[in-house]
C-alpha cells in the first residue's frame, strides 16, 4: 500500500525535463525583464531582491558574470512564481515587446508610403482616400521636392549606400507624423 502512495505522488510531480524547461523559461523571462527601462521595472512592483538582481545583471558586462547573474535571476523568478508574482512580469514584458513591434510597423508603413508616393502619382490619391485630413498642398510639395532630389542625385557606385536628400527625409517624417496622428485615439 505504501508503494502505491509513492507511485501516485511521483506521477503528480513534474518530470525533471519539465522542471528544467520551466527553469529555462523563467531565466528567459528574467533576461527579457533586463531589457525593460527602469521606470517600467519599478512600475511592476517587484520584490526588492529581484529588482536588485535585475539591476546587477544590467550592470554586469562580462559574459560569465552575466550568465551567472541570469541564473540567479531565474532562481529568484522561481521564488516569485511560488508567490504568484510572475503574471505582472510577463504582462509588462509582453506590453513592452508589443510597443516595439508597433513602432517598427509604423516605421515600415511610413517607408512604404514614401516609396509609393515618390514612384507613383496614383499613390497620392490612395493616401488621400485613407487620410482625408492631410494638407494636400504641403504633401505634394514634399513629394515634388523628393522626386527632384532623386533625379538630380548622381548614380551611386554598386554596393555603396545612397544618401538621400532633405526632402526625402522630410517626407518620411511628415508621413510618420500623419500616421501616428491617425492612429492616436481622439479625446472628444
Amino acid at each position: 500500500m505504501n508503494s502505491e502512495l509513492e507511485d501516485d505522488a511521483a506521477a503528480e510531480r513534474p518530470s525533471k525535463t519539465a522542471l528544467k524547461r520551466q527553469m529555462h523559461e523563467l531565466q528567459e523571462l528574467g533576461e527579457a525583464l533586463m531589457t525593460l527601462p527602469d521606470a517600467r521595472i519599478d512600475a511592476i512592483g517587484l520584490p526588492e531582491s529581484l529588482r536588485e538582481a535585475v539591476r546587477a545583471a544590467q550592470r554586469t558586462r562580462s559574459f560569465e558574470g552575466r550568465r551567472r547573474q541570469i541564473q540567479y535571476l531565474g532562481k529568484l523568478m522561481r521564488r516569485a512564481e511560488a508567490e504568484n508574482a510572475i503574471a505582472p512580469i510577463r504582462e509588462a514584458v509582453a506590453a513592452f515587446r508589443l510597443g516595439h513591434a508597433r513602432d517598427a510597423h509604423a516605421l515600415h508603413e511610413a517607408e512604404r508610403w514614401r516609396a509609393e508616393l515618390i514612384a507613383d502619382d496614383a499613390a497620392l490619391e490612395r493616401w488621400l482616400a485613407s487620410h482625408p485630413s492631410t494638407d494636400v498642398q504641403a504633401l505634394r510639395s514634399l513629394i515634388r521636392n523628393a522626386r527632384k532630389e532623386a533625379a538630380a542625385a548622381p548614380p551611386a557606385a554598386p554596393g555603396a549606400a545612397v544618401r538621400q536628400g532633405r526632402a526625402y527625409r522630410e517626407l518620411f517624417q511628415r508621413l510618420r507624423e500623419m500616421l501616428h496622428h491617425d492612429e492616436a485615439p481622439s479625446h472628444e
